[in-house]
């Protein structure tokens, strides 16, 4: 049996990156997969693609920085697939440099962006799966950077460890009516995010300044990612709950 058979599912940025391999990955196991992105051609493509293999896909047109929008996303997928059983939170954004050069405006696009729609997710989420009595799972896509230092990420690396504390907080809040919440800490992974600073090397495999203290030398792909977001969120993790599960070819382990 596929390991999201007949769930119901939300990706968040599931229009490139991980969100757009975690949303193919969960369709292939199963799902019923809604994402939602700021761009409609990228959204309608993903599901144009997930419908010709045979699965089951919608598109919600959000920007979650518009938190009073985020009721209405749950809202579609209900009125859609009739619940929600799972939610991957991997909508996020970069943003960095010297601390020095930083300055509100990037402090607020990042902490709102990255920690308080991800927060206010949550609690639409959690408010439709109090409803449906069942339980569920929800994952947010946090950081190394939640457990390691790096030059230029200061900001960035609050909002993610940010994260991974709430996360932690609504474990213990929610276990004992059988939703779980985890975390999902990727290392630096080849999306159309991180491409900008990429560099091809002469051997044709990618680099990244942020990948060079990465012990198996190379880049996360961002099906590789996917594969860890569908554990934690199906049924053989059902023992797992309150964790950040660290998947960085060995970065944090120096």
């Amino acid at each position: 049996m596929r390991l999201l058979q007949d769930k119901v599912v939300l990706v968040t940025g599931g229009t490139s990156g991980i969100g757009r391999a975690s949303a193919i990955l969960f369709a292939q196991e199963g799902a019923k997969v809604a994402i939602t992105g700021r761009r409609a051609a990228e959204g309608e493509e993903v599901v144009s693609g997930i419908s010709a293999t045979g699965g089951q896909a919608m598109f919600v047109q959000a920007d979650l920085g518009v938190i009073d929008g985020i009721p209405g996303i749950i809202a579609q997928v209900v009125a859609q697939y009739g619940r929600l059983d799972c939610a991957f939170n991997n909508a996020g954004i970069t943003g960095g440099g010297p601390i020095e050069t930083l300055d509100e405006q990037i402090w607020d696009r990042v902490i709102d962006t990255n920690l308080k729609a991800s927060f206010f997710c949550l609690k639409a989420e959690v408010e439709q799966m109090k409803r449906q009595g069942s339980g569920g799972a929800i994952l947010f896509n946090a950081s190394v950077l939640a457990n390691i230092g790096a030059v230029g990420t200061s900001i960035y690396s609050a909002s993610k460890g940010g994260v991974v504390a709430m996360a932690r907080a609504a474990a213990v809040e929610l276990g004992p009516i059988g939703i779980r919440v985890n975390c999902l800490n990727p290392s630096i992974t080849r999306t159309p995010m991180t491409s900008a600073r990429m560099v091809t090397k002469d051997d044709g495999t990618f680099s990244h300044p942020l990948a060079v203290d990465i012990p198996l030398g190379r880049l996360a792909e961002a099906e590789e990612m996917a594969h860890a977001a569908l554990f934690l969120l199906s049924d053989h993790a059902s023992y797992v709950n309150g964790q950040a599960l660290v998947v960085d070819g060995g970065q944090s382990a120096f």
